[in-house]
């Protein structure tokens, strides 16, 4: 390994450090890609699950970015119809906050900037008659619903990566990027694992992906100079039981002009968020504070019959955002559009990513492939817009469908277990159940609707190495366990798969 020259080594293994490493792979690059905790550990899943185009950044005057944004919504939806799909909003109208002249013209652009074709339009609710306004309070007479869609983030990223592996892509999971040194027109790249063993690899251009950490990689690891800077926005999130009938999301406006969401989550929960709060500590230290939570509380109260306490949190977290610092005071007002810094001194080119957002992944790893273009003359051509994510290969896109032959295939699976194997792997839950003809084929029950044969799946194709990567990563089974459940799983887990991750972690 230390003598073979990569093309190209990705640092950052959240959305966009995956979704380069896939882009560059599926153009015949040799491709490496590192990531010092799990795959999307940070950011990257703790978003809000959202692919949309951004109603709130038109007040902004962000017509760019949002047009880009729809655009990909679609594009998505059909790479990945598994792992995402269409979800109403209901936005109840207060008169004290935006009129509703301003909101019906958001409305209006946001239907036709983007050339939608897939998801229904806009329509007015009389939230009095509608049933959608039946949990809405009384005083909340006219509203809106519109579309956009909804994500597993952090399966976005694993299914970036594995299409990325398959395409021959070196992906290493919790393997520290230490230092990053030009010689002779190529970048020698030091390693470190989990068990603190070190490698060095050679790669002609040098990608910096890391988020949050951007700038640690300028500062410490590349000892390079960067003019553009990044603003660390903190965004917290709160789960608590599903409060209102129907499958529609909400779109609250709060009296500082925040705007709020609240989503159906997986089942019987609702996902509220998010806050908008600067950061200026340490990324990794990020935690939720009590009065974000309290504000979250406030804003539904201040909507919904049902009052929400603090004893209704099953459980919260919070994620910090890397934004392109543009120099705007308010953080709510900073772009969620994304910016390249190249450096291509010594003829070793090295790329720095700010800002993104998880909508525009894929455009984004598009145009710095296209960036990177002439260090590759020879390189293939974009090629990312139609093609699918790993399961995303259903005719049409059409998962209901899908659905309809997996109960066919499998009829001994049961139907939440059926629906739950297709919404993450789709038609890759083949080799998830192998030769399994009945329930006790797939292995111990660890509760919910873990099984033993998902547990091995992750570990061998996703890089599954920790119990946590199981429970909340590549899953959501911690928020169906208890926590004798989740202990059990933990012990077993570490008990079976005690080998040193680098010699599981391989895929493709």
């Amino acid at each position: 390994m230390s003598e073979h020259m990569l093309d190209l080594f990705v640092i950052g293994g959240g959305i966009n450090g995956a979704g380069i490493a896939r882009d560059a792979a599926g153009r015949g690059l040799s491709v490496m890609m590192c990531e010092k905790d799990d795959l999307a550990q940070g950011t990257s899943s703790r978003s809000g699950k959202l692919v949309h185009g951004g109603l709130r950044y038109l007040e902004y005057y962000e017509f760019r970015l949002v047009r880009e944004a729809l655009i990909e919504r679609e594009v998505l939806l059909n790479a990945a119809p598994h792992i995402i799909w269409p979800m109403r909003f209901v936005l109840p109208h207060s008169p004290s906050d935006r009129p509703a002249w301003l909101v019906r013209l958001g409305l209006f652009l946001y239907d036709h900037l983007g050339g939608r074709k897939k998801l229904p339009g806009t329509r007015s609710l009389d939230l009095s008659r509608d049933p959608e306004g039946a949990a809405l309070l009384d005083s909340y007479h006219k509203g809106f619903e519109y579309s956009d869609c909804w994500v597993d983030d952090a399966r976005l990223v694993t299914l970036n990566a594995l299409d990325a592996a398959e395409r021959g892509a070196t992906i290493l999971p919790r393997t520290r990027c230490v230092a990053a040194t030009r010689h002779s027109g190529k970048w020698e790249i030091t390693l470190q694992d989990a068990s603190g063993a070190s490698r060095t690899v050679f790669a002609k251009v040098l990608v910096n992906a890391a988020g949050p950490w951007v700038l640690d990689i300028v500062n410490q690891v590349t000892h390079t100079k960067s003019n553009r800077n990044v603003r660390l926005v903190k965004g917290s999130h709160i789960i608590v039981p599903k409060f209102w009938e129907g499958q529609q999301a909400y779109l609250v406006q709060n009296t500082d002009k925040r705007v709020i969401f609240i989503n159906p989550y997986e089942g019987d929960n609702a996902l509220i968020g998010t806050t908008d709060i600067a950061w200026e500590g340490k990324a990794e230290a990020v935690t939720v504070d009590d009065s974000e939570q309290q504000y979250l509380i406030d804003v539904v109260n201040r909507y919904f019959k049902v009052k929400l306490r603090a004893n209704d949190v099953i459980t919260r977290f919070s994620g910090v955002r890397p934004l392109f610092d543009d120099g705007k005071g308010n953080p709510s007002a900073v772009t969620r559009d994304y910016v390249f810094d190249l450096d291509d001194r010594q003829n070793a080119p090295l790329l720095h990513v700010f800002g993104g957002k998880i909508t525009t992944f894929r455009k984004l790893a598009e145009h710095a492939m296209q960036k990177l273009a002439p260090y590759f003359p020879n390189m293939g051509a974009d090629w990312t817009r139609a093609a699918t994510l790993p399961g995303g290969d259903m005719p049409h896109a059409d998962f209901e469908t899908f659905l309809e032959q997996v109960k066919s295939r499998w009829p001994w699976l049961p139907q939440p277990l059926r629906k739950h194997y297709a919404r993450l792997y789709g038609t890759r839950m083949d080799k998830l159940i192998d030769h399994a003809n009945a329930l006790g084929d797939l292995g111990r029950h660890f509760g919910g609707q873990l099984y033993e044969a998902e547990v091995r799946y992750l570990v061998e194709y996703e890089w599954a190495q920790q119990a946590e990567d199981v429970l909340w990563r590549r899953t959501k089974h911690k928020l169906h366990l208890d926590e004798a459940q989740q202990q059990a799983f933990t012990q077993w887990f570490n008990a079976t798969y005690a080998a040193p991750a680098p010699l599981r972690a391989h895929a493709g």
